[in-house]
C-alpha cells in the first residue's frame, strides 16, 4: 500500500475507489453497473409495510419526498461549525477539497473527539464491500469499537449486488440498525423504502443539536441539504466536492517531449488526437470521451436525474432536450469516426483504459480525479519517468466551458426507524468518530488501524502491512466522513495539482436547478431514461445515427417526459431551489 493514500474528496462513490471498485471498464460512461435493478425495486416493496407514495409521501404526511427547501429546510438543517483541529495547507475554493501536502507525525496528532460517545450498546451496519470481507472479530474492529464505545457487527454485503440485498432487506422485518445506501441504488421505490423504514435524525442534529457531534457540524450543509428524504434529515452523509469530478488526463511525460500542446477547443482537440495517433505504432489518441464531451459542450449532469433538469427562460428544460447534448455525442462520435480512439473501446466490455494509458497505448482518457494520484503511486517504481496531468477542461468553441455542479453527497447511513434513543446516539457516535478530519486521532484509526499491527512509518509516513491491507475497511466511512479533502504527502505536487485543478474547475462551475435536492420522481416515470445510456454508447460508436437519439426524444416526450416536466416546474413553483 503507497503510504499516506487518503482523499475523501475521491471517495465520491465507491464504484471510484482503487481499494473497493467493483469490476469492468474504467472507461464506460456509467457509474452505475449496479444500480438498482428493477428486480431489485421489486423486491423493496414486496410485502412488508406500506411505502410513501412517490410524490407527497403518504396520505397524511403533508411532506413531499427530499424537496424541503428555504425556510422549511433551514429548521432542519444541522448548524455549520467549521473544524478548526488542523489548518489545511491548500484551503477550499470554488467547491473545491481541501489539500493537505504535508504529514503529521503520530505524536502530533489532536483529539477531535473529547471524550468517548458511545455506551456500549450493540449495533449492526450493513454496507456494500468489493472484495473478501475482514474477519468479523479481527483487531481493526475491536480497536474501532473500543475507540468509539460500541459494539458493532458489520454485515458487508458484496458491492457489485448490493442493490438486491438492499433490496430484500428494505422488504423484510429483519432492517440492520444502520445501513448504508448508495445514491446510484435509489431507484424505483428505494427512495420511498427509504422514507418509510428510516428514523428521522432532525431531533439530534438539526440546528445547534448537531453542536454536540463537533465533526459532524463541520459537514458542509449542502451535503445534508441533500441528506433531506421525504421532509425528514434522515441521512447521514458522505460529503463530496460539487465539482465535477471527470478529469480528462494526458501524459505529460509524452507531451513535453513531442512538444504537444493542449487543445483549447473542441476543434483543436480533434486535430491534435489525429496528430498523435499511430495505429501502426499501436498508439491512439484516446479513450472514450463522452464524460469530457459532455462537459466541454456545456451538458447538464446525468449522474442524477433532477440534476438534468434546469429552468431556463420560465420553461425547464432536460439535459437530452439540449443542442449541446447532441452536439457533444456528434464530436464524440467524430473521435470514433476518426479513428483516434483505442479500437478496444468500441467494444461494450472494453477492459480498462487505465491500463491502456499507463502502457502508452492511450495518450488521454478521462475517469475520477483520484486516478491523478493512483496512477501516479502506482508507476512509480514501474515506469520513473512516468508522468500524468489533468488538462483544464476547454469550452468546446474556444474559451472558458459551461461546467455544471455534480450533486454534494451520493452515500448515506441510516438508522433504522423505531430504534431507540441510545441506539441512535451510539450510532451518531459512530458517525462523529468517522467523520473526524484529517490530522486526527480518529482519521488515523479509521484510516490506517493500530500502529505496529495495521500499520508502521516509513519516513514519517504511515505504510499499510499486510494485515492492515486485509482487515482496515472503508466501511467504516461509509457512516459519515469529514468535509471533503485531498492528502498525499508523499506526492504533495500531486495534491496541490488535484486541488488547484477543482478551484479552476469550480470558478467556472453553476448549479442546476435541483442542485442538492433528493427528489424522488412518481413511480410511472422513473423507467423513462432506462435505454438512453446504451443508445448514447451506440450513437458515439457508430452503431446508431444522432437522428435516433432525436426520435427518442420525441419519444420520451410523447410517453411521460413532458408530464414529468410539469410535475417538477410545480415542484420548483412549490419549494423553490435549493441551488442559491
Amino acid at each position: 500500500m503507497t503510504p499516506n493514500a487518503v482523499s475523501t474528496d475521491s471517495r465520491r462513490t465507491a464504484s471510484n475507489r482503487s481499494d473497493s471498485a467493483p469490476g469492468g471498464s474504467d472507461s464506460g460512461q456509467s457509474r452505475r453497473g449496479f444500480l438498482a435493478s428493477t428486480t431489485a425495486v421489486a423486491l423493496a416493496v414486496a410485502g412488508g409495510a406500506p411505502l410513501l407514495a412517490a410524490c407527497g409521501g403518504g396520505a397524511d404526511s403533508g411532506k413531499k419526498d427530499g424537496t424541503t427547501t428555504g425556510k422549511d429546510a433551514a429548521k432542519l438543517l444541522p448548524a455549520f461549525v467549521a473544524s478548526t483541529v488542523v489548518a489545511p495547507d491548500i484551503a477550499p475554493k470554488n467547491g473545491s477539497a481541501a489539500g493537505f501536502t504535508r504529514a503529521i507525525a503520530s505524536a502530533e496528532l489532536k483529539a477531535s473527539v473529547a471524550e468517548k460517545r458511545g455506551k456500549g450498546g450493540a449495533l449492526t451496519i450493513m454496507a456494500p464491500f468489493w472484495g473478501p470481507p475482514p474477519a468479523p472479530d479481527n483487531p481493526y474492529y475491536k480497536a474501532m469499537n473500543e475507540a468509539i464505545g460500541v459494539r458493532a457487527t458489520w454485515q458487508n454485503q458484496d458491492g457489485n449486488v448490493y442493490d438486491q440485498k438492499l433490496g430484500a432487506v428494505l422488504a423484510s422485518s429483519e432492517i440492520p440498525d444502520v445501513v448504508v445506501v448508495p445514491g446510484w441504488n435509489l431507484g424505483g421505490k428505494i427512495p420511498s423504502a427509504v422514507n418509510a423504514k428510516f428514523e428521522d435524525l432532525g431531533p439530534y442534529l438539526s440546528g445547534d443539536k448537531v453542536k454536540a457531534y463537533p465533526n459532524l457540524a463541520a459537514i458542509p450543509t449542502d451535503a445534508w441539504q441533500r441528506s433531506i428524504f421525504g421532509g425528514k434529515l434522515r441521512g447521514l452523509p458522505m460529503p463530496a466536492s460539487y465539482v465535477t469530478n471527470i478529469a480528462p488526463f494526458y501524459r505529460k511525460d509524452l507531451f513535453d517531449a513531442k512538444g504537444w500542446q493542449l487543445p483549447k477547443s473542441a476543434d483543436e482537440f480533434l486535430a491534435l488526437a489525429k496528430e498523435i495517433t499511430s495505429a501502426k505504432a499501436k498508439v491512439w489518441a484516446c479513450g472514450d470521451m463522452t464524460w469530457t464531451a459532455y462537459n466541454m459542450f456545456g451538458v447538464y449532469p446525468g449522474s442524477d436525474k433532477a440534476l438534468g433538469w434546469h429552468l431556463v427562460d420560465g420553461k425547464l428544460v432536460n439535459r437530452i432536450e439540449t443542442s449541446e447534448y447532441l452536439e457533444a455525442l456528434e464530436w464524440t462520435r467524430k473521435l470514433y469516426a476518426a479513428g483516434v480512439v483505442h479500437p478496444d473501446e468500441k467494444t461494450q466490455n472494453q477492459g480498462d483504459t487505465s491500463l491502456r494509458f499507463t502502457a502508452g497505448q492511450c495518450l488521454i482518457y478521462n475517469n475520477d480525479l483520484s486516478h491523478w494520484y493512483a496512477k501516479t503511486s502506482e508507476q512509480a517504481a514501474q515506469n520513473p519517468k512516468f508522468a500524468m496531468a489533468a488538462m483544464d477542461i476547454p469550452g468546446h468553441a474556444g474559451g472558458a466551458p459551461k461546467l455544471w455542479a455534480t450533486n454534494p453527497a451520493n452515500i448515506w447511513a441510516f438508522v433504522k426507524k423505531g430504534s431507540s434513543k441510545a441506539v441512535i446516539e451510539d450510532a451518531l457516535a459512530v458517525a462523529d468518530f468517522t467523520a473526524a478530519p484529517y490530522g486526527t486521532k480518529e482519521r488515523m484509526l479509521t484510516d490506517y488501524g493500530v500502529e505496529g499491527v495495521h500499520h508502521t512509518f516509513k519516513d514519517g509516513l504511515p505504510v499499510k502491512t499486510d494485515q492492515g491491507n486485509q482487515e482496515v475497511s472503508s466501511s467504516w466511512l461509509f457512516v459519515a466522513s469529514p468535509a471533503p479533502y485531498v492528502a498525499h504527502p508523499d506526492t504533495p505536487e500531486v495534491t496541490r495539482a488535484m486541488v488547484e485543478w477543482q478551484q479552476r474547475m469550480g470558478a467556472l462551475t453553476s448549479k442546476t436547478s435541483f442542485y442538492g435536492m433528493t427528489i424522488t420522481e412518481p413511480s410511472q416515470w422513473t423507467g423513462l431514461m432506462n435505454d438512453f445510456e446504451q443508445l448514447e454508447k451506440d450513437i458515439v460508436r457508430g452503431r446508431k445515427k444522432v437522428s435516433d437519439m432525436q426520435q427518442a426524444v420525441s419519444e420520451w416526450k410523447t410517453k411521460g417526459g413532458d408530464q414529468l416536466r410539469d410535475w417538477y416546474k410545480k415542484l420548483l413553483d412549490t419549494t423553490g431551489s435549493a441551488a442559491g
